[in-house]
C-alpha cells in the first residue's frame, strides 16, 4: 500500500494477519507505520495498490454496512439528542425493523454504557468520557460483525480511560462481534486484546505477535499481575526495536 504525496510512499508491505470472528487484536507500533491506513482497508475506506482485504468470506472493494467504527474524536452531530445519534447508522444502513425496535435498540445499548438518564441531552452536555460511549454504541447499535476502534480512548484522561476499557469489556460480553484496536497505549492492549500485533516502522510488516495470557474475565487490578508486567515488557522492547531504538 502506497500514498501519493509528491511520489509513492509505501505504507504497508507484506502485512499478513489473520482474525478470527470473535476475536479481539490489537495493533500497536511507531507513529506513522500505517496502523490507521489498515483500518481505512478493513473498513473498504481505502483500496490496496496490491494485495487483498476479506471479511466474512468477501474481499473488501468498498465500504461495509457489516464494519463499525469509533474514533479518537466521537463526532456527534450537535443538532441532535444522544439517543438521535445513536441511531443513526439504523437510518442509513438497510434493516428491517420498526421504529419502535430501532429505538429499543438503541436504548439498551446506551442502558449497558451507563447513559440511560443521558439520551435526551445533547452532546455538548456530556463530558469527554459520555461522548465516547455514546459513540461506542452508534459504531454498535446495527450489529456490525466488525468493530473498528482507531485510538477512541487516545484523547481523554487518564481514570476516564481505564473506566471505559472495562465498559468495552461489558460491550463485549453482550455484543458478539470481532474487534481491531488501534492504539498507542500498551496497557490497553494488553488489557483489552486477545491478540497484540506489533507492526514495524513504515513500510510496515508485522514484526511481532503475542497471545495474551491473560483470562476472559478482567479487571484492571489484572495489569499489576507478573503475566501482564512480562507481556507489557516484552511489547515495550519490540516496539524500542521497531522504532530503531533497541536490537533486534
Amino acid at each position: 500500500m502506497s500514498a501519493e504525496i509528491g511520489g509513492p510512499l509505501p505504507v504497508l508491505d507484506h502485512l499478513d494477519v489473520k482474525m478470527p470472528p470473535g476475536s479481539f487484536t490489537a495493533f500497536v507500533g511507531p507513529s506513522g507505520c500505517g496502523k490507521s491506513t489498515l483500518t481505512k482497508l478493513v473498513a473498504g475506506l481505502m483500496r490496496p495498490d496490491e494485495g487483498q482485504v476479506w471479511l466474512g468470506g468477501q474481499m473488501v472493494k468498498s465500504p461495509r454496512a457489516t464494519v463499525g467504527m469509533a474514533f479518537q474524536n466521537p463526532v456527534l452531530l450537535e443538532w441532535r439528542s444522544i439517543l438521535s445519534n445513536v441511531l443513526l447508522p439504523l437510518e442509513i444502513v438497510p434493516n428491517k425493523l420498526s421504529k419502535a425496535e430501532r429505538t429499543a435498540r438503541a436504548r439498551d445499548l446506551l442502558a449497558l454504557v451507563g447513559l440511560s438518564d443521558f439520551e435526551d441531552k445533547r452532546p455538548s452536555e456530556l463530558s469527554g468520557g459520555m461522548r465516547q460511549r455514546a459513540s461506542l454504541c452508534r459504531a454498535l447499535v446495527h450489529r456490525p460483525e466488525v468493530l473498528i476502534l482507531d485510538e477512541p480512548f487516545g484523547a481523554l484522561d487518564a481514570f476516564t480511560r481505564e473506566d471505559l476499557w472495562q465498559t468495552m469489556h461489558r460491550l463485549r460480553a453482550e455484543e458478539k462481534f470481532t474487534a481491531v484496536l488501534i492504539t498507542h497505549d500498551l496497557r490497553e492492549s494488553v488489557f483489552l486484546a486477545d491478540e497484540i500485533v506489533v507492526m514495524s516502522a513504515r513500510p510496515a510488516r508485522v514484526q511481532y505477535r503475542m497471545q495474551s495470557r491473560l483470562p476472559k474475565n478482567r479487571d484492571l487490578e489484572i495489569l499489576y499481575t507478573p503475566e501482564a508486567v512480562e507481556m507489557l515488557a516484552t511489547l515495550r522492547r519490540q516496539i524500542r526495536i521497531a522504532q530503531g531504538r533497541a536490537a533486534a
